[in-house]
């Protein structure tokens, strides 16, 4: 039987049903990046991206996201958003191999990618607020690649004991072999200053309460008044084949690093373009239960074969010697 978001969601969240989890299937992992660098191709590191197959390296704002998708490899069949972030490699020896992904708890054999969170509160209650849900154009990222300090608490790493392992969150990489692989974690700010859909640095007409490890934002502040809901990614990275502590660096620092050369972890960054059709995600924002109002999914499977051609022609799969654009 082919599973569906909705049996493992309902598994996951009962009762409370306060908040949107969902896996999203890898769609490319390319060197595109149509928010920092519009039209650039390729773009300066590469990135792994999920979502609507409307995806490319301009992302007009005034073009209809969800209108322009055929498919999402995301498992609410009505998401055409799409999400991206930057891409793990291990670095040995003066060569480099991109790390795999792998689905994280109840998201079934979705193939790499991320899972995907839109929260009200919290995993307990939706809150007494009204939660504005995001607009036609609109677009946001999260943390800068020139960050060097783990200042964001929105932005974490959690070293995997198994799947299920949330705590303890750390802002650089773990410095030790992980038994269940690295997850990444971005958070971003949930508060909108009602009037613009972007701002020159993508960060400006947001501002971020975030408090990290899903715990309720903090108010919004007049300047940015409206409450949107708390988006959240977690990337599963497989570093479980390359645990051999043998094989890391002899000065016993650890061997990963991000597709923009940041063998730190501060750098992290993700990017988002609302995509959702027509009034499905300010549906799902208002329900007092996960999947009330209609809100579609589709299986699992189907999310896996949205898929788009890579427009860059480079090497992404095999050891290397320079990580692609660097």
């Amino acid at each position: 039987m082919k599973t569906t978001l909705l049996a493992q969601a309902l598994a996951l969240v009962a009762p409370s049903q306060a908040y949107l989890r969902f896996g999203c299937a890898t769609l490319s992992v390319q060197r595109l990046d149509p928010l920092v660098e519009p039209g650039a191709i390729p773009s300066a590191h590469l990135h792994q991206i999920i979502g609507g197959n409307g995806f490319n390296a301009t992302m007009d704002p005034n073009t209809d996201v969800a209108e322009r998708a055929t498919c999402t490899s995301c498992t609410f069949s009505e998401d055409f958003s799409n999400y991206w972030t930057a891409v793990l490699y291990l670095a040995r020896n003066g060569t480099y191999k991109r790390v795999p992904q792998y689905p994280n708890s109840l998201l079934g054999n979705i193939k790499g990618g991320m899972t995907v969170y839109y929260i009200q509160q919290d995993f307990g209650t939706n809150g007494n607020q009204k939660i504005t849900a995001f607009k036609k154009g609109f677009r946001m990222t999260v943390g800068t690649p020139l960050a060097k300090d783990g200042s964001n608490p929105g932005l974490r790493y959690t070293c995997l004991q198994d799947v299920n392992t949330r705590f303890p969150e750390t802002a650089d990489f773990p410095k030790q072999p992980c038994p269940a692989g690295i997850m990444a974690i971005h958070h971003f700010p949930a508060c909108w200053d009602g009037k613009n859909l972007d701002s020159p640095n993508h960060q400006d007409h947001m501002y971020n309460t975030n408090r990290g490890a899903f715990t309720p934002a903090g108010a919004c502040p007049a300047s940015h008044p409206v409450r949107m809901p708390q988006l959240a990614y977690e990337t599963m990275w497989d570093t479980r084949p390359f645990n051999n502590r043998a094989e890391w660096p002899a000065d016993g620092s650890q061997p990963f690093v991000w597709s923009y050369e940041d063998s730190k972890g501060y750098g992290t960054h993700g990017d988002y373009v609302f995509g959702w059709k027509g009034d499905a995600l300010q549906r799902a924002m208002d329900s007092k239960s996960l999947l009330s109002n209609g809100i579609a999914t589709q299986s699992v499977d189907k999310a896996n074969q949205c898929t788009i051609k890579s427009t860059v022609s480079e090497d992404i799969d095999s050891w290397v010697t320079a990580m692609p654009g660097m």
